[in-house]
């Protein structure tokens, strides 16, 4: 049994939905190939990812595979009340998932997931995985792979396997070329962005920016914040990502200099306090914090709480905090997720990679789930060049293949100069 918010919501969200389709023609192509060919026939797939119109398209493409699908949140303020309802009332997917509901809440939605028994699971964090491994381990023994798609859950899951704790094979679809490259850096660039401007209504021309983090989501985020105006500063810990970040022209700092003169603070580390007591305590007046990273630990929100003295919700999802001294730091969707909670998350037509990279990994995981051990795999490059070729096709571009000659002087070691 579904737990929604609100089922008279229905026929909004399918509104909503059958927009978002229409940016995804690489996931409507494979949903109409799964429909012909079932290749998921008779599976189980429990899910935690965000509970938006884009991952709709994603669990109708499976539904369509032949699989059964029961899908809890994976950020409470992630969630489409109007999306649940129409995924369970129009879609018939099961869905345990609530705008805003606590963290009790939150677990709870991902215990009745898993009740269903899963054959795949999908997860969007880790936080589905750790929860087999920990608290229902009694149905590790049904699941026969899963697939992660963010950056945080990967690191987690690496860390499972080195301890020797993952008990089935996952997929880092996270790693695909056509999700990285392009979901973490221009979906998680634009929607960022677009989270901190309704969110405050600031105008970023002028203003100087601050990123923790060099990574795809970091870079996508500098860009596009110098495409806006912005002054750019990036910190990094990885000494070659930071010189890539020099090297493109942004000023490079440690957080504790930064934190003296940034305007907006947008961290994207997957790492906890990256933004922590001693960085807030040298904050200008009025300065913005943001987090893009899964969980809400990159801010540290809890030293935030304590060096505060009053707490007045200024805006929809932005709460201001007044110091002792006077001054106003301004945090943005309580350190979550700020382009999911404060905007709509990614473009759907970016989405269409990352999902159809999700969607062609289960139906691969199906028949080819028994010869993989319990570890972290890399999802078949061939799977990553069929999306790519299916989003270039709808977009109408061409490209060039390569000659018989070519082919041959790629492949042989005795042609020279």
């Amino acid at each position: 049994m579904s737990d929604i918010a609100d089922g008279s919501l229905a026929y909004e969200g399918v509104k909503r939905i059958e927009w978002a389709d229409r940016a995804m023609p690489v996931l409507r192509q494979i949903r109409e190939r799964f429909a012909a060919e079932r290749p998921l026939a008779g599976l189980r797939i429990a899910a935690c990812m965000h509970v938006t119109t884009e991952t709709a398209g994603l669990i109708r493409t499976l539904q369509a595979g032949g699989a059964s699908v029961a899908l809890a949140a994976s950020n409470p303020l992630s969630t489409q009340d109007d999306t649940a309802a129409a995924l369970v009332h129009e879609y018939g997917a099961e869905v345990f998932a609530r705008a805003g509901t606590d963290r009790e809440g939150y677990y709870r939605h991902i215990h009745q997931a898993l009740e269903t028994g899963p054959d795949l699971v999908l997860d969007d964090g880790c936080d589905l995985v750790n929860t087999l491994h920990t608290d229902r381990t009694d149905l590790i023994g049904t699941v026969r792979a899963g697939c992660e798609q963010t950056t945080t859950g990967v690191i987690r899951l690496h860390q499972m396997a080195l301890e020797g704790a993952l008990r089935f094979p996952v997929v880092a679809v996270n790693d695909t070329d056509t999700k990285h490259m392009f979901d973490n850096r221009y979906g998680t660039g634009q929607s960022t962005l677009d989270g901190i401007v309704r969110a405050t209504n600031t105008l970023l021309a002028g203003k100087t920016v601050v990123i923790a983090g060099f990574g795809y989501c970091g870079r996508g985020l500098a860009e596009r914040a110098r495409g806006l105006g912005a002054r750019v500063v990036v910190t990094e810990i990885d000494p070659v990502k930071a010189l890539d970040a020099a090297l493109q022209g942004f000023s490079v700092q440690p957080m504790a200099r930064a934190a003296e003169h940034g305007d907006v603070f947008i961290t994207a580390t997957g790492n906890r306090d990256v933004v922590a007591a001693e960085h807030l305590a040298v904050m200008k007046d009025g300065a913005i914090l943001a987090n893009s990273g899964h969980f809400d630990v990159e801010i540290d929100v809890r030293a935030l709480q304590d060096l505060a003295v009053e707490v007045h919700r200024v805006r929809p999802q932005a709460d201001e905090y007044v110091l002792a001294d006077g001054r106003r730091l301004i945090l943005l969707a309580e350190g979550r997720l700020v382009n999911l909670a404060a905007a709509e998350g990614h473009p759907a037509a970016v989405m269409d990679m990352s999902f159809a990279d999700q969607a062609l990994t289960c139906a691969w995981l199906a028949t080819a789930h028994a010869a993989l051990e319990p570890a972290v795999h890399q999802v078949p490059k061939e799977i990553d060049t069929e999306v790519a070729r299916l989003k270039l096709a709808s977009m109408a571009i061409e490209i060039d293949t390569l000659t018989a000659e070519q082919e041959e002087y790629l492949h042989s070691w005795r042609l020279g100069s």
